[in-house]
């Protein structure tokens, strides 16, 4: 009997696998006992491999990528997102739905940072760039922390597109987050706001920034000029 192209990229991922890689990304992506990543497994790859690997297997079916992003080692989900991030860019339209639907219907297995951030932009924030975006307020008011996390960075392609209102807003719901690595990527997100708009970034911060978490006002003011940032830092903006 052949083998199946998903088992042939499953031997081809554990073909590479690293023993060592893999104990340093235990460590790096917080697998422990309560840490964001509890439980999370890895094999070792590194992304610039993981990546050919899901050029090398593009062809497989919403099916397998189902089964893969079931798996519960992490880079299996990871290739299984960058194989339908290019099917979502290569699809017509109605292509282009189902795999947004898919990632959707899939999303409690998209359960650490880099899988959201590699995935939501490119499919979510790329679908709902010209379509309603409450499925993203929704999310952001979610207890799920990895769905709050793919709200805010799907507004990533809005940003790039000179649409700031949903970040904004986005941000609003999310300021008093718990998370550092919500106060993180809301931070992202604010700065990257502040590269197309300085004036924008300033006139949402001002009334806000003695009131946000440390960490995300540091991120949102990265690019500031030196005297600036301390301003906001030191709380004498005015």
């Amino acid at each position: 009997m052949p083998e199946t192209k998903l088992n042939e990229l499953r031997k081809t991922i554990r073909i590479n696998a690293n023993q060592e890689h893999a104990k340093n990304l235990q460590w790096f992506f917080k697998t422990g006992k309560g840490e964001y990543g509890e439980g999370d497994k890895f094999l070792g790859l590194k992304v610039p491999l993981q990546r050919k690997i899901a050029k090398q297997f593009s062809d497989l079916e919403l099916s397998d990528l189902k089964q893969l992003l079931q798996s519960k080692f992490h880079e299996d989900r990871l290739i299984s997102l960058l194989i339908l991030v290019d099917k979502y860019q290569k699809a017509d339209e109605k292509g282009k739905e189902k795999v947004y639907n898919f990632y959707l219907q899939k999303r409690k297995h998209i359960n650490n940072w880099d899988l959201v951030d590699l995935s939501a932009p490119k499919i979510v924030g790329k679908h709902l760039l010209d379509r309603d975006k409450e499925v993203l307020y929704k999310y952001a008011g979610s207890k799920n922390l990895w769905e709050r996390r793919i709200a805010i960075l799907s507004t990533a392609t809005f940003i790039k597109n000179k649409k700031y209102k949903t970040t904004l807003e986005l941000a609003d719901i999310l300021l008093n987050d718990k998370h550092d690595l919500i106060h993180k990527a809301v931070g992202w997100m604010l700065r990257e706001v502040g590269k197309m708009d300085t004036k924008l970034l300033e006139d949402y911060l001002k009334p806000r920034y003695d009131k946000m978490p440390r960490t995300m006002l540091r991120y949102a003011i990265e690019k500031f000029p030196e005297q600036r940032r301390k301003k906001y830092l030191k709380g004498t903006i005015n």
